[in-house]
C-alpha cells in the first residue's frame, strides 16, 4: 500500500523530478528524448546530467527518431509487484535506438513467438493513469492533466513491431 492512502504501491511509475522533467512531458506529446554530449558527440539513455562516456557535462536533450531493433527480450508471465500481474504476460526488451543508444522498454502489438533479434521498432507511448495525481499528493500539491495523455496520467515510451520497415524481419 501507498503509504497512508490505501491505494497498493505501485512499481512502474517514474519519479519526476526537475531535471528528468523534460523527458516525460515529450513522452506525454509523443517525442522520445535522449541526451546527446557536446565534447564527445554521443547519444546516451537514460538521461543523465553528465555524459557517461566522457564525463562531460555538457549535455543537452535531443528528438530521437523513435527507430529501433529488438536486441534480446524476456516474456515475463508471472510479476506479483502491482500492476504488472494485471499485464502478464508481456516483454521486456532491451532496444537498441537509431541513435546508437540502448534503452530498456517493453514490446507491444507482438506475440512472442514473433519476435526476432533485429527486427524493426518503432516508438509508442502508453500512459499511466495516476501517476501524475501520486506524485502531486506525495509533493503537497495539485497535479495537472498530462499533454496527450489521461488527466493524471504519466506517458512512457513503449516499441511495437515497425510496419513501414518492408522486410519480414519486425513485422508481426
Amino acid at each position: 500500500m501507498a503509504a497512508g492512502s490505501g491505494v497498493p504501491a505501485r512499481f512502474d511509475l517514474p519519479e519526476i523530478d526537475a531535471f528528468s522533467r523534460p523527458y516525460w512531458d515529450a513522452a506525454a506529446d509523443g517525442r522520445l528524448l535522449l541526451r546527446r554530449c557536446g565534447a564527445c558527440g554521443r547519444a546516451h539513455h537514460y538521461p543523465r546530467e553528465f555524459c557517461p562516456h566522457c564525463w562531460s557535462e555538457a549535455v543537452t536533450w535531443e528528438r530521437a527518431s523513435g527507430r529501433a531493433t529488438l536486441y534480446t527480450w524476456s516474456v515475463v508471465h508471472r510479476n506479483d509487484l502491482p500492476p504488472f500481474g494485471a499485464r502478464t504476460p508481456y516483454v521486456a526488451a532491451v532496444v537498441d535506438l537509431a541513435e546508437g543508444p540502448r534503452m530498456m522498454t517493453e514490446v507491444v502489438e507482438c506475440g512472442e513467438a514473433d519476435l526476432r533479434v533485429g527486427m524493426a521498432l518503432e516508438v509508442t507511448f502508453r500512459a499511466e493513469a495516476e501517476a501524475e495525481a501520486e506524485a502531486g499528493r506525495a509533493q503537497g500539491g495539485a497535479a495537472g492533466e498530462a499533454k496527450g495523455g489521461a488527466a493524471g496520467a504519466v506517458v512512457v515510451p513503449v516499441f511495437r513491431p515497425d510496419p513501414s520497415s518492408g522486410s519480414g524481419v519486425g513485422r508481426c
